[in-house]
Parts: structure tokens; sequence; C-alpha cells
């Protein structure tokens, strides 16, 4: 399986990182490969995120575990295995959410480099 992981330091409370992680319309003034994302972002929901690095292409995926203030994981893929995509977003825990707030995504499948 490959994976890929990036952890970054980010000067803010927990509640102020989670609410802009858990703001679908809000994602694309944060991360630069994301055009939008659509839907709730909430446990359960099924949302499609929109890549600059696909323009045109949407990528359905389901949030599949939600601890607010702490960790969100989202799932996704195509038919028979070839592929499978991953991320996960974790909070440590404390005042501030950095030093160290990891983000990390894996895409594991046949399909992978």
């Amino acid at each position: 399986m490959k994976a890929y992981d990036a952890t970054v330091e980010i000067q803010a409370s927990p509640d102020t990182v989670w609410a802009i992680l858990t703001d679908a319309p809000g994602y694309q003034a944060w991360d630069s490969g994301v055009e939008r994302v659509d839907g709730r972002i909430a446990p359960g929901e099924k949302i499609t995120v929109r890549s600059h690095a696909n323009p045109g292409r949407a990528f359905p995926v389901k949030v599949t575990e939600f601890d607010p203030g702490r960790r969100m994981t989202w799932s996704g893929g195509m038919p028979l295995g070839l592929f499978k995509g991953v991320r996960t977003f974790t909070l440590p825990p404390g005042p501030t959410a950095g030093p160290g707030s990891p983000c990390g995504r894996s895409t594991p499948g046949p399909s992978c480099p």
C-alpha cells in the first residue's frame, strides 16, 4: 500500500481548526488542490470533492470516521478495488492544534504507482 502523509503546525484552537475542516464550502480558501467540496461534512454523510488536479471529475467520498475536535476520515474509491482513497485529519489534544497536527492521505489499490 502506498501512502502519503503530511504534518503542519497550526497556531489555532482545536475548535477553530475543526470548524474549518468541517466547512465544505470553505475548502477552496485553504486547500490549494481543492476546487470545491459539495455536501455536508458530518458522520456518515456522502460528500463530493472536485480537484484542480483532475478538472471536471467529481470524487464521491463518505465521512467514515468523525470524532469532533479530534479525528475525521473520508473514504472513497473505484469499483473492484482498483483505487481506494482515504483521507484522515487528526488533531492532537491540547489548547492549540499545533505543533504537529497530522493530516494524512493514503491511496492503496492496484492502480497506484
